[in-house]
């Protein structure tokens, strides 16, 4: 049995991914107000009685406050199994564009929190996933682009990395019988921000979105371009034997488009909430 803390965007399509390969009763995970038949994250007596039965965990939930709240709370129960963790490729911190691997710094950058549970899931012997940024069906350039939220800060040489949330999970399932340890799971095609919003809406028929200054955006966006790095993911496709399904933002967002279809609409399921716990 598979137990997730935190049901969020990523996680929640993990869960059904693993489902669908082993059944109903095969995954449990928590929220914070115990919707659609999860455990609630405070419940302790569930929580326990769960991971008593768990052969995987894997935790979603990022440091709130400067602490990891899986740890916090469970990490003595967690015990002698299969542990998972997905971090985040901010734990490398700047790397002026340069190629970061798993062998790289942590703890530098504007993730302290992050890089610190990065390093106690380590620690634990989980296999880490540190990702980039995630993009897939529901929360995607395509759709910032359509709703009038993207823009463009005419910075070509801040490159960033990125990932189809299905590419990561089967990262993750990939991962159930490979060795402890950290592995970057990203797209073969780090590149500029500016890159990627303007195939999307080229691929929309609309004009390219808005150039804005930096310091028109918010601190937290202003965080996310003061840092430069080229995330390679030559250790998954060694150790896991992982392929990514989209190699480039350019696959992914073909196949989204393909998604928005009327038929395909109407067959879709309604999108994953992101809540953490």
């Amino acid at each position: 049995m598979l137990l997730i803390f935190g049901l969020g965007y990523t996680a929640a399509r993990l869960a059904a991914a693993w489902r669908a390969e082993r059944g109903p009763g095969s995954v449990f995970g928590t929220t914070r107000d115990g919707r659609e038949g999860s455990l609630r994250f405070d419940d302790e007596a569930a929580v326990r009685a769960a991971l008593s039965r768990a052969s995987h965990v894997l935790s979603s939930v990022p440091p709130d406050g400067g602490v990891d709240p899986v740890l916090a709370r469970y990490g003595n129960a967690l015990g002698a199994r299969w542990l998972g963790y997905l971090s985040s490729t901010g734990v490398y911190g700047d790397a002026r564009g340069a190629w970061v691997d798993e062998s790289a710094p942590t703890g530098g950058g504007r993730r302290g929190a992050r890089a610190v549970a990065d390093a106690a899931w380590l620690t634990l012997g989980a296999r880490v996933f540190r990702l980039p940024g995630i993009y897939g069906p529901g929360r995607s350039p395509l759709d910032r682009v359509r709703d009038g939220r993207a823009h463009r800060v005419g910075l070509p040489d801040q490159v960033f990395s990125r990932v189809h949330v299905d590419d990561i999970v089967a990262g993750v399932l990939a991962a159930r019988s490979a060795p402890a340890g950290a592995y970057n799971l990203a797209d073969d095609l780090p590149c500029a921000q500016d890159d990627v919003v303007g195939y999307a809406a080229a691929l929309l028929g609309l004009p390219p979105p808005p150039l804005v200054s930096l310091d028109s955006l918010s601190p937290m966006a202003r965080g996310f371009y003061a840092e430069n790095r080229r995330v390679a993911n030559g250790k998954a496709r060694r150790v896991l034997g992982w392929v990514p399904a989209y190699p480039d933002y350019r696959f992914g967002l073909r196949a989204l488009k393909a998604m928005t279809s009327p038929a395909a609409v109407s067959a879709a399921p309604p999108a994953a909430s992101a809540d953490h716990l």
